[in-house]
């Protein structure tokens, strides 16, 4: 389980629907091979972005499989298997790993609001239920609860538990508990906004939305900070923050909008997620624009350049 691939930018792959409103598996393919081509070092899939709460049990299952199938070992897949109900995050959780998944992401019980001892005793018995190692997700602007620093370090005693996506947006709580965990746990931003701060404080990286988008660019913003180019990593970090903003006001609509826009797939959610309004989309189509083509490899020189290097 020793988690040395959880990494670098880490895209959080959305689902694409046919017209039909079926999932266009085909669609969702083209979205793996272009991460496995940009050298991401994982997939998620049926998570956030995913639109996890409209998706069937068979619809998840079929989606790991076919990233499975798709990635052919050259990328890790990590599955989302988080619920608000104990024993469906265990059968979510099941049907992963027999779909063939690396790891499994799961979510603090949203709703619910449980007590942190009942958070513990929930992300024990999902680890109990299987063989994978176990991501945490920490979200508290959807789950009203989060993951006090005392669970959390309870809970990474357990070499099962491999990281947290922390989507907080606070980077200051990475500083206060980074020192209280073992070596082996992961820290991943999951704030496309504040991704760069977070690393630069010590963060293994970040499980993304804008990803989707601009691979090339997310993988040079953290080979430049890895590599301690930090003027490097800003600039480039500077020309993702406009289209990060756009997709976290409505998520995921104007991600969809935007991977339409270059050809990747349709637009097309499942309600309560609708499509963006008019002047939502030429905002977005403003500001892709703007953005330009970020898959050109030049893009390291033009942060070299930018940097006086």
């Amino acid at each position: 389980m020793k988690p040395d691939w959880l990494t670098g930018y880490i895209p959080d792959l959305p689902t694409p629907f046919g017209e039909d409103g079926e999932v266009d598996l085909d669609a969702f393919a083209r979205l793996c091979e272009r991460q496995i081509a940009s050298g991401a070092s994982a997939i998620v899939v049926g998570e956030t972005t995913g639109e996890a709460p409209t998706l069937t049990t068979g619809e998840k299952a079929s989606l790991v499989r076919h990233a499975v199938e798709v990635a052919r070992g050259r990328v890790r897949v990590i599955a989302g298997a988080g619920s608000n109900a104990t024993d469906r995050a265990v059968e979510l959780t099941r049907q992963a790993e027999a779909a063939g998944a690396d790891a499994v992401l799961s979510v603090v019980p949203y709703y619910n609001k449980p007590m942190q001892a009942g958070i513990h005793a929930h992300f024990r018995a999902v680890a109990e239920a299987t063989a994978l190692p176990v991501i945490l997700h920490d979200v508290p602007s959807r789950t009203l609860r989060e993951i006090s620093d005392a669970t959390l370090a309870r809970l990474a005693e357990s070499e099962q538990f491999i990281g947290l996506r922390d989507s907080s947006g606070d980077v200051g709580r990475l500083i206060r508990i980074r020192t209280s965990l073992p070596l082996h746990f992961r820290l991943l931003s999951g704030d496309d906004l504040t991704a760069l701060p977070f690393m630069a404080a010590g963060g293994h990286g970040c499980i993304s939305a804008v990803a989707n988008l601009v691979p090339e660019l997310c993988q040079a913003v953290f080979a430049s900070l890895n590599e301690g180019r930090l003027q490097s990593a800003r600039y480039l970090f500077s020309r993702l923050v406009p289209i990060a903003g756009l997709l976290a006001a409505e998520h995921p609509a104007p991600l969809k909008y935007a991977l339409a826009l270059l050809g990747l797939m349709q637009p097309d959610t499942r309600l309560p997620i609708v499509q963006l309004n008019d002047a939502a989309k030429a905002e977005v189509t403003k500001v892709i624009a703007e953005l330009g083509d970020e898959e050109l490899s030049s893009v390291e020189d033009r942060a070299c350049s930018a940097s006086g290097r």
